[in-house]
């Protein structure tokens, strides 16, 4: 059981999402005794048991259902009778199963570390989010200069692509410090299933990105994807203003999806 604690913990600073099954209740010859847990990780691997056979093997199968709809659901399995003899189970009881997803917050990845990127991470804490700041300047990649986010990545933008785990639970905001580097993460971003992708720039800038991409094959669906110029229009000038409308883009966004 204690493994199973350990990796929820461990998963969720990895910011993948799991299920837990728990046997709620058991009557009769049941695989599994009311208490017993088994996590299900969101490629399907597990820790920990509900008695095996065919009703774990369903319970995997219905958990990533939760994983993916972010709902719990609570499972009847009834092995007496008919069913029983058609599927040859030697068991003759009627188990319930409750799953529950177990989700981390929804992640911000922020590409750069600069003046916009600070009010970007503390807002972004506050407001629940987890916080990764990507860039690859070890002077703005550090613990002293953002010290409440969950992680901090010092790397080449490119390198660093096939390491993080973005979804649709992700938002991804380009506030780098060149416009090739933005273009680069762009490029990227496009290519994923992230929620939310903003990038910082004039319209001219982002016209020429945009551009570029497009003779890269990017499709224009893809792109209408891309909030940029970012953030709502509240005409904020200063880094921190800038953050706001950024962080108040996504929140509409996210609360508009729900």
């Amino acid at each position: 059981m204690l493994d199973i604690f350990k990796d929820i913990v461990r998963l969720m600073h990895e910011g993948r999402p799991m299920a837990l099954a728990t046997v709620i209740s058991a009557n009769g010859s049941t695989p599994g005794e009311p208490g017993v847990k088994m996590l299900v990780r969101n490629d399907g691997t597990t820790v920990g048991s509900i008695g095996g056979g065919k009703i774990e093997f369903e319970v995997c199968e219905r958990a990533l259902e939760v994983i993916s709809a972010g709902k719990p659901k609570l499972l009847h399995f009834d092995l007496t009778g008919t069913d029983a003899d058609k599927d040859k189970m030697i068991c003759g009881g009627i188990m319930d199963v409750f799953v529950e997803p177990i989700l981390s917050p929804p992640t911000l990845y922020i590409f750069g570390g600069g003046h916009i990127a600070l009010s970007l991470a503390k807002i972004g804490k506050i407001i629940g989010l987890r916080v990764v700041v990507i860039d690859e300047r070890p002077e703005f990649a550090n613990r002293d200069r953002f010290p409440e986010v969950d992680e901090i990545v010092f790397s080449d933008f490119v390198e660093v692509f096939p390491k993080l785990r973005v979804d649709k639970s992700s938002y991804v905001v380009i506030v780098t410090r060149s416009h090739l580097s933005d273009k680069a993460v762009l490029e990227w971003a496009v290519n994923t299933e992230a929620a939310y992708i903003g990038m910082i720039g004039s319209k001219r800038k982002v016209n020429t990105i945009f551009e570029n991409l497009r003779s890269k094959g990017i499709s224009e669906e893809s792109l209408k994807n891309v909030h940029a110029p970012i953030g709502l229009d509240i005409n904020a000038e200063t880094p921190e203003e800038i953050a706001v409308s950024i962080l108040a883009e996504i929140i509409k966004m996210r609360r508009t999806a729900k």
